[in-house]
């Protein structure tokens, strides 16, 4: 494996809950973990720290970081921009077939609602297939970002049963929009959506 092996695998464990906010990474135990050198482990690391999924402290070495409450209200106000314009362009560019995709998607939601796991993991595939749907590359390269600092926010809002429930009607009523090509709703259920979010986001702290 090398440094960009090692990168994209932590980004897979930090982003599946394995490994938190807040929490260390040494050097020697990812090397034996990993079962490479310490080369590849510190170039991982370092592309990591680029990315803003690590950072420095004094005398504890490489952590995890934890955002605050300030930078959780930024990432959401951010997010709402994004989402809601990505919906406004995917009522005006989805193909047939991609709307379908979405459709599909929020029905697997609804047969899974009980599937924690499945849902949340569902859930990224969603928001990525809707920024897909905008057929825009600089918003989709923004989103892309975003999703970066999405992974450091810990545990997932829809671990309670009502709230997937909720949050798939949501999605269900941006894909309506999105279908009946109707750019206002579509943007506005999306940044509802999000709004939501960041509201269940904030009480688990």
């Amino acid at each position: 494996m090398n440094g960009s092996d090692i990168c994209k695998a932590l980004i897979g464990q930090i982003e599946a809950g394995e490994l938190k906010p807040g929490g260390r990474l040494r050097e020697n135990e990812l090397a034996t973990r990993f079962g490479v050198s310490r080369t590849p482990i510190r170039e991982g690391l370092k592309r990591l720290e680029a990315q803003g999924l690590l950072m420095h402290e004094p005398h504890r070495g490489m952590i995890i970081p934890k955002l605050d409450n300030d930078q959780i209200n930024e990432l959401y106000v951010v997010r709402e921009v994004l989402e809601g314009t990505a919906a406004r362009l995917a009522a005006q560019h989805a193909s047939p077939a991609e709307i379908e995709i979405l459709k599909e998607m929020v029905e697997e939601d609804r047969a899974n609602i009980d599937n924690l796991s499945k849902v949340a993991m569902n859930n990224r595939k969603f928001h990525r297939r809707l920024a897909l749907a905008s057929h825009n590359r600089y918003l989709i390269q923004q989103m892309d970002q975003l999703k970066v600092s999405l992974i450091l926010l810990d545990g997932s809002t829809m671990r309670e049963e009502d709230r997937r429930r909720a949050a798939v009607q949501e999605h269900a009523d941006i894909v309506d929009a999105i279908a009946a090509r109707d750019f206002d709703r579509a943007a506005q259920a999306a940044s509802h959506h999000i709004i939501v979010a960041h509201k269940v986001r904030l009480t688990l702290l």
